[in-house]
């Protein structure tokens, strides 16, 4: 079952969909930094490299769907909060564009939980009349990560729809009631983790495994306002695309609390702060160490990862897909796609 990804970063999605059966025969990504780790991770899959603008539906081979996460940073808790106001918020409805214009048998569509902040409402609304607009039945919720065997708090906005005449909805699968920790993924490699070189350069020569290695440098005002530190029977804290709010390794104590929003490195334990590698991060988004991230700086790679969806999730997901399309006899795209319009130059 063909699909084809857009925004594909570093593959998390993709990678999921494929272990559910799917096969990614079309991506897109613009960020140069990202190039080289799509393509040697997914060296069957033809990646169109060119702004998501700039390219025609009718460039892009039929499918029988299409996933991937619009830049998120206009969204995000953590940045602007321009959402739509911003132009990589807008990217939202290039991803409509071409869903309406290759009528896939499905879509699914993941932003960050900023979006649901109520300055957003309108915004929020209007994609999601868009969706339903273009021939979809949608479904929409809110989900943890933590709750898909993701061992990692994580909390993100999924868009998923099938195609008006296939009468079906899609139904939210189940979360697990067992949950995945810290010590479940990283407790192994505790004790190989190198540091960046100075400027954060890459160290990877002196990796053991792949991406094994850390960002070094201070520590924001900001970074220190909050305990950043997760033990080893907990879920890891959201890991986010920026390397210097990478948290920090399980093995320290909790920061101490000095007075709000300032806390400290608990006195006479400072060396065993570190921030979590780039594999640990990778392992937290669910990633397999056989996938690799090609970067010259450390902060490169934390963005990668980062910005991923977690393949766990989106395995579940595609799971749930693969059944129901199953259900209905569907195998592949042949008679269930409509042929798509060339959109004006």
């Amino acid at each position: 079952m063909d699909i084809i990804s857009l925004f594909s970063g570093a593959g998390g999605l993709d990678l999921g969909f494929e272990k559910a059966g799917f096969n990614t025969v079309w991506a897109n990504e613009y960020d140069k930094d990202i190039w080289e780790t799509y393509e040697k991770n997914f060296p069957n899959t033809e990646l169109d490299r060119r702004s998501i603008i700039k390219i025609h539906s009718c460039e892009i081979p039929n499918a029988l769907g299409i996933i991937g996460g619009p830049p998120c940073q206009s969204w995000s808790e953590a940045g602007t909060l321009r959402g739509i106001d911003d132009h990589r918020g807008q990217l939202f409805f290039e991803f409509i564009r071409l869903l309406k214009d290759k009528k896939p048998l499905f879509f699914l569509a993941e932003n960050v939980s900023g979006m649901l902040a109520s300055r957003h409402n309108d915004a929020l609304e209007n994609i999601k009349k868009h969706f339903k607009d273009c021939g979809y039945n949608l479904s929409f919720k809110l989900l943890n990560a933590v709750d898909f065997k993701v061992p990692q708090d994580r909390k993100r906005v999924f868009f998923i729809g099938y195609r008006e005449d296939l009468g079906i909805k899609f139904e939210f699968p189940k979360s697990f009631d067992k949950k995945r920790y810290l010590k479940d993924v990283i407790w192994d490699i505790k004790d190989s983790a190198v540091a960046a070189k100075e400027k954060n350069y890459t160290n990877e020569e002196e990796c053991i495994i792949s991406n094994h290695e850390y960002a070094i440098g201070t520590f924001s005002t900001m970074y220190m306002s909050r305990n950043r530190v997760r033990s080893w029977d907990e879920p890891s804290f959201t890991i986010q695309a920026g390397g210097r709010h990478a948290p920090l390794h399980p093995q320290a104590p909790k920061m101490q609390f000095v007075e709000q929003n300032k806390r400290i490195f608990v006195p006479k334990q400072e060396h065993l702060y570190r921030r979590l590698s780039i594999r640990e991060c990778a392992r937290i988004q669910t990633f397999p160490d056989t996938h690799k991230f090609y970067y010259k700086n450390v902060i490169a790679g934390y963005k990668m990862v980062g910005n991923a969806v977690p393949s766990y999730m989106a395995y579940y997901l595609a799971k749930k897909i693969m059944e129901d399309l199953k259900s209905l006899g569907i195998a592949q795209i042949d008679k269930k796609v409509q042929t798509p319009q060339r959109i004006a130059s």
